[in-house]
């Protein structure tokens, strides 16, 4: 037995927040060199900022109270060309540390955002068959995008006020050390409010976060299923679910709205309230002639300096909440290192026989209730096997093992006599090619549908779509194949889109072809293309057919018969209706249907 004790002394992991505040800043590591010029630059516009004030202050008590001997520099005259020369300085920093900062922030999510899409991309299908679409597109668009306002808007910025606050209270204290105690004396205060309030704004922000990815879920999924919506005219529901959403997701920004809205005030009532009091020390000062009007005047300067950087952190300090969070959920997808898929593990097979082996297979989704149950078939190398049974046997489950979509829980599937989670995924999925009954198009053109990639050359192309026949309705496009795509392939019709598919499929030159129901959803005459084009690969190919219309797979080398995740029986045509059992039951009924 395995003892649980060190359990116990498992070091505790630190705060999310932190980490993921680590984690963001460690992603500024190989932009560092631009980061640096910018705070280089934010370093020389505080050093303007806080010379402005002291050369009015000489001015004031030097020139307009004391009236001193005007010489050379040391003038109203030069002072103003100073003055004149720190401001344009100090803009001129400024343009270079924004472009600074900007260009590496969006070097930094350009890379994040590749890397969001990537893992996106491996992600196995049972982690997505779990995960809404809209919480995936929340994590690439506008998780980033929070992630993105923090490094442009919130780290230099935060940099700057720093060292800005600094070098005020250093002037300030140079300056006049009671002044600089009693402007001060609001601060803790300021800061108590801003404590009792960030919980507050952390916890609505993950609400806001997690309605915005359910709002978008729901708009992808209504876009996609908007026929279906319009069919059954279920726009009324719909809108009311959308609205549910929608004044959620309204009440908790209304809330953040709320929250937020007493940061800035405070920081401008605190900024006057020193003010108010310096004014009240220093006039009385100013009468003892123990102050210069100049000191003072420099000391309102400094104290509207000082609660800018105060406000501005404030402002900031939801942008970093926002982001945290933000930052937190993308580490979380990101994170799923250990299921995301392979593709270059495993044994190479550039090229597969097409043998395919089921020993003592099952499987199940949940790890509980069982999809397929204790399968043993063997398909040789140019065979054709087609799967029958009623919706939720287990036939397309098969396709999706076969693909290795899944892993089996017992038992092993073999192909070419090789354990199927010892093959390199990529060789696996290059020689497997499916043809799916739901057909699923990307925008583009017709070339950039067929191929997917860029190793297809044209010749491989010009004969998948001629053994496909799509080439038919193709040469008469006016784009032949340039011919535009819209989403989905929603100009063309489902036997067009289907015989793209296939043409697709051929084009890859798989060793295993799988056909899920291929021709369910098409008419006879673009059937009757695809049964011809199907006579001319399984001669070489090893082919897997699922379909509906039994007419279709009379031919099969064996036909495999399921129900309830188990084979009940097994043959060919011929065998299996002397057999008087289950197929032939279903080969009547479907005869007497037509």
């Amino acid at each position: 037995m395995i003892s649980t004790k060190n359990n116990s002394k498992t070091k505790p992991q630190k705060p999310l927040k932190v980490k993921g505040l680590k984690r963001l800043l460690k992603l500024t590591l190989p932009h560092m060199k631009k980061i640096i010029l910018a705070a280089i630059c934010v370093l020389l516009v505080n050093a303007a900022e806080l010379l402005k004030p002291y050369i009015l202050k000489v001015v004031i008590d030097d020139f307009l109270v004391a009236k001193h001997h005007q010489h050379g520099l040391y003038s109203i005259t030069s002072m103003g060309i100073l003055y004149f020369v720190i401001v344009a300085l100090g803009g001129f920093f400024a343009i270079s540390e924004a472009n600074l900062i900007n260009t590496a922030a969006q070097l930094i999510m350009k890379n994040l955002r590749s890397n969001v899409f990537k893992t996106i991309q491996l992600l196995p299908l049972s982690y997505i068959d779990k995960t809404s679409s809209g919480r995936l597109i929340t994590r690439a668009t506008n998780d980033v995008e929070a992630v993105s306002e923090m490094y442009t808007d919130v780290i230099i910025s935060l940099f700057q006020d720093i060292f800005l606050l600094i070098g005020i209270i250093y002037a300030m204290l140079a300056l006049n050390i009671k002044l600089s105690l009693i402007s001060l004396s609001v601060v803790p205060i300021m800061f108590l409010v801003i404590f009792l309030l960030k919980t507050k704004i952390k916890k609505n922000f993950a609400i806001m976060k997690t309605l915005i990815g359910k709002i978008n879920g729901f708009m992808a999924e209504n876009i996609s299923g908007m026929k279906l919506v319009q069919i059954f005219r279920g726009e009324k529901e719909k809108k009311e679910e959308f609205t549910k959403l929608n004044n959620e997701y309204f009440d908790a920004t209304l809330f953040q709205v709320w929250l937020n809205s007493f940061l800035k005030p405070a920081s401008t009532v605190f900024q006057n309230l020193a003010i108010a009091l310096i004014l009240w020390y220093g006039m009385g000062k100013i009468q003892n002639h123990t102050l210069q009007i100049g000191v003072l005047y420099a000391f309102t300067s400094y104290i509207r300096q000082f609660f800018d950087p105060i406000s501005d952190l404030a402002d900031n300090y939801t942008t970093i909440q926002s982001a945290l969070v933000s930052a937190d959920r993308i580490f979380e997808l990101l994170d799923q290192k250990d299921i995301l898929e392979k593709l270059d593990f495993g044994t190479p097979m550039k090229h597969m026989e097409g043998k395919i082996e089921f020993k003592n297979v099952w499987f199940s989704y949940n790890d509980k209730d069982w999809i397929l149950k204790n399968l043993n078939f063997t398909l040789n190398k140019g065979q054709t096997a087609a799967f029958v049974g009623e919706t939720g046997a287990g036939k397309t489950t098969i396709i999706s093992l076969i693909s290795g979509f899944y892993k089996i829980q017992k038992g092993e599937i073999l192909i070419d006599g090789i354990n199927i989670n010892d093959i390199k995924l990529e060789d696996l999925r290059r020689n497997v090619a499916v043809v799916l009954q739901d057909v699923f198009l990307f925008s583009g053109d017709i070339e950039n549908n067929i191929t997917l990639n860029d190793s297809i050359d044209k010749v491989s192309i010009k004969r998948a779509l001629e053994s496909s026949y799509s080439s038919n309705f193709i040469d008469k496009m006016p784009g032949k194949i340039h011919e535009p795509v819209m989403e989905r392939g929603i100009t063309f019709s489902a036997g067009q889109r289907q015989l793209l598919s296939f043409a697709r499929a051929l084009a890859h030159n798989p060793s295993i072809f799988v056909l899920d129901e291929a021709t369910a959803n098409i008419d006879t005459h673009t059937e009757k293309l695809i049964q011809k084009a199907i006579e001319n690969v399984t001669k070489e190919k090893t082919t897997l057919v699922i379909a509906h219309r039994l007419s279709t797979i009379r031919n099969a080398n064996k036909i495999i018969v399921l129900k309830h995740g188990e084979i009940i029986e097994m043959g060919n045509h011929a065998e299996l209706m002397k057999k008087d059992g289950y197929y032939r039951q279903l080969v009547l009924e479907s005869t007497h249907t037509c």
